[in-house]
């Protein structure tokens, strides 16, 4: 951890390449505050886009693996490190990466490649980056997190899957459902990890308990269950069985959640957030299962919005917004423009699935969900980047 620090402090170049974090949480947040809107005036007025993919395949694979991608990295760049003890990805190496990243977005977005080169330049970023995790771990002797390597390989894979898909002109539906299912895997992993983690910190400087109940073989047995609905719900989703998986995993996931006192949390946003964006992973495991189950009730396309404007917007957020400031040597605390970070996602979410149910105009709200949503990603950009672009 001394070399680590050592390397930090020596390093002269640009602020916003001194971390993984900072320039993945930076760009990351302003390309979805710039796609979604993008996405809401393609609805409206049904245009098409220059690149190589349009309409829902375009709009699930840019936030996917754009967004979620970038945030993704930002993270494990920072937190990689940590657990090793080796030396962080900065500089020229860190400034390549990201380099990478943006191509596939201009690749993806614009005509400047055939097809099958727009492909290979986007998937390459998360093989180049899975390899870098897979050096760091086997490197620092950091063997207990080889499952995440293995996840975001197999996100890598998934990408290309989705490519294959497309450029064979078969649905894509599948390969996002992987995607999608394989960061749902990774919140319960890493959630499970650091919301108990930060939750008795604050409770033990606030003088409360009873503290959060700590990992257990109980939480292993949930994530485990939660993996093989997951898996059946890639494969098989619409299936009765799926829907049954998916209704049992909503109990015991929230039975996991409620371990963790998040109610305790709420005079504290920045512990709140958390146990706030885990909450949206049951709920989407519960109206999933109520879409499967009870189709007249709940549809697909709005309980799946439950996991991605909801678990994933809100999480990535909360942690982005956590490790900026604590990265950077500032005070973890919500600000008045971080708690409306929190607020826009939170509504934009909330709205886009009770779309269908709202006696108004459903592609006019689906389109202002959106716009509180991506409101929410700017705002973030506003918030926090003076804190990306500045020296610790």
């Amino acid at each position: 951890m001394a070399g680590t620090a050592k390397k930090i402090h020596a390093y002269t170049g640009p602020a916003i390449f001194s971390r993984g974090f900072r320039p993945f949480f930076l760009t990351g947040a302003l390309f979805a505050g710039l796609v979604m809107p993008l996405w809401s005036v393609m609805l409206s007025l049904g245009l098409a886009l220059p690149g190589p993919l349009d309409g829902a395949p375009w709009h699930a694979h840019e936030m996917m693996f754009g967004y979620v991608a970038a945030v993704i990295a930002g993270f494990l760049l920072t937190a990689v490190p940590n657990w090793t003890g080796r030396l962080p990805v900065l500089g020229l190496p860190l400034a390549a990466l990201w380099t990478l990243w943006l191509a596939g977005r201009i690749a993806m977005n614009f005509p400047v490649l055939p097809p099958l080169g727009a492909a290979i330049t986007d998937a390459a970023f998360l093989v180049v980056f899975a390899a870098i995790l897979l050096r760091e771990i086997i490197g620092g002797n950091n063997r207990k997190n080889l499952p995440i390597v293995l996840i975001i390989s197999l996100l890598a894979a998934t990408n290309i899957l989705f490519h294959y898909y497309h450029l064979t002109e078969q649905p894509t539906e599948q390969a996002e459902r992987a995607a999608l299912g394989l960061t749902a895997i990774l919140i319960s992993l890493i959630g499970g990890r650091i919301i108990p983690s930060f939750t008795r910190n604050w409770m033990v400087r606030q003088n409360i308990s009873p503290l959060p109940i700590p990992m257990s073989r109980f939480d292993m047995a949930v994530m485990a269950f939660g993996t093989v609905s997951i898996f059946a719900w890639v494969l098989l989703p619409a299936h009765m069985l799926t829907g049954t998986l998916f209704a049992i995993a909503a109990i015991v996931y929230l039975f996991r959640l409620a371990r963790w006192r998040g109610w305790a949390t709420f005079s504290e946003p920045m512990v709140a957030i958390l146990h706030l964006g885990y909450l949206w992973l049951v709920v989407w495991f519960a109206l999933t299962a109520l879409s499967i189950l009870a189709p007249d009730i709940m549809d697909p396309f709005s309980a799946l919005h439950a996991l991605t404007a909801g678990a994933i917007g809100t999480m990535t957020i909360a942690v982005a917004t956590r490790a900026s400031l604590g990265h950077s040597g500032r005070e973890i605390t919500a600000t008045p423009a971080i708690n409306a970070v929190f607020a826009l996602l939170f509504s934009g979410a909330l709205l886009r699935i009770l779309a269908g149910w709202l006696p108004l105009d459903y592609l006019t709200t689906v389109s202002v969900a959106g716009l509180l949503w991506a409101a929410g990603m700017l705002v973030f950009v506003f918030a926090l980047g003076p804190v990306l672009l500045k020296k610790r």
